[in-house]
């Protein structure tokens, strides 16, 4: 999925961005701004040219912009206050522009480098961001997902040569190459403004250290979890009061049903119920009842309804099935066996042998 970011939201980013830069950097572009209007006056004060004229304002600012080099373009004599100002001009303003405004404009203009400072900048700008630690691909996967959601992200990643940094970098993602169990790591990415933590690498206790620094930094924040060992699962829910999820908890009820069943696009448990997500055709049975009879008698929800061209979410309970209508259901397991009973299509679909590959339904007798 490509995410793009809209010109207005992109604006907005950057006005943050700048803002925040602005306020890092006050005190230094506060001095170089006093450096170059309130110096240059005292020049026009105190400095009188040979022919007895005053230096005019330009000429001021000029000399004032060639002393930071050490070339003074004016002979102010023996007038202390202005060798006063030819020695101390120099090296402060120097300092001033190589350490703050060079750095202001780099930290500014070269965001493509994910330096570390600049992530820091742009964490500060947000507020209820989510943090994501791994960038592998279930890490990118989570990235890519919350962006598309439009929610602001940041990322962090060990290995400068991950898989996905390169493509995170290409779609603007905030990315911070760093050890995640590094002290300045979660405070880089302003965790105590975060809403919440995405532990995604696949070292568990990594994982672990991940979400125990993040609760002592932000005791507020939202805590996910993924673990390899599904014995971890229930003790760290019950104990640290986050949602840890287990890889091969949540791909093992989707594989199986999927061996059974390919008709079952999505599955999950809540609680001891085990739920599916199917698509069925309107052929027999469907056409003529409403989607309220089917959720009534079935225990089905209708996530989606498409007819022809037209595709609807949620569809209204009172709206009537026709036959070649498609409807996307979810149901427990056990309530959609009867409903494909019931439409006639007890059994899944045999792949068959030709070239065209297509499925093969096998009906009980009697059935239409």
């Amino acid at each position: 999925m490509k995410y793009s970011t809209p010109i207005r939201r992109r604006l907005v980013t950057n006005l943050r961005y700048l803002i925040a830069l602005t306020k890092r950097f006050r005190t230094t572009l506060a001095l170089t701004a006093a450096l170059f209007l309130v110096t240059p006056p005292v020049y026009q004060w105190r400095c009188v040219l040979p022919g007895g004229e005053r230096v005019t304002a330009g000429r001021a600012l000029e000399h004032v912009y060639f002393l930071l080099f050490g070339q003074p373009s004016l002979d102010c004599g023996n007038d202390w206050v202005a060798i006063l100002f030819n020695i101390l001009i120099p090296p402060v303003g120097i300092a001033l522009v190589v350490d703050g405004v060079v750095r202001f404009a780099y930290l500014f203009f070269a965001k493509h480098k994910s330096d570390k400072e600049w992530i820091e900048v742009i964490a500060e700008t947000m507020k209820g961001h989510i943090i994501v630690c791994g960038a592998g691909r279930v890490g990118y996967r989570v990235v890519d997902q919350l962006r598309a959601m439009g929610k602001d992200v940041v990322a962090v990643e060990k290995r400068e040569d991950g898989a996905f940094v390169g493509v995170l970098r290409d779609e603007q993602v905030p990315l911070l190459i760093d050890d995640i169990r590094s002290p300045q790591c979660l405070p880089r990415m302003n965790v105590k403004a975060a809403s919440a933590i995405v532990c995604a690498t696949d070292d568990d206790l990594a994982n672990l250290n991940i979400a125990l620094d993040a609760r002592r930094l932000n005791s507020s924040i939202r805590v996910v979890i993924r673990l390899f060992d599904d014995d971890l699962v229930a003790k760290v829910r019950d104990t640290f009061k986050a949602e840890a999820l287990s890889s091969s908890s949540l791909a093992a009820p989707a594989m199986a049903l999927a061996a059974l069943d390919p008709r079952i696009v999505h599955s999950f448990r809540i609680g001891g119920h085990l739920m599916v997500v199917s698509v069925f055709e309107a052929r027999t049975g469907l056409p003529g009842i409403t989607i309220s009879e089917i959720r009534d008698r079935f225990g089905a929800l209708a996530l989606s309804l498409r007819r022809g061209e037209d595709d609807k979410l949620h569809p209204n309970g009172e709206q009537l099935v026709q036959a070649g209508d498609v409807l996307t259901l979810q149901a427990a397991y056990e309530a959609y066996r009867r409903l494909r009973a019931f439409t006639g299509e007890t059994q899944p679909p045999i792949w068959s042998d030709n070239e065209s590959s297509l499925p093969v339904i096998h009906r009980p007798t009697g059935t239409g």
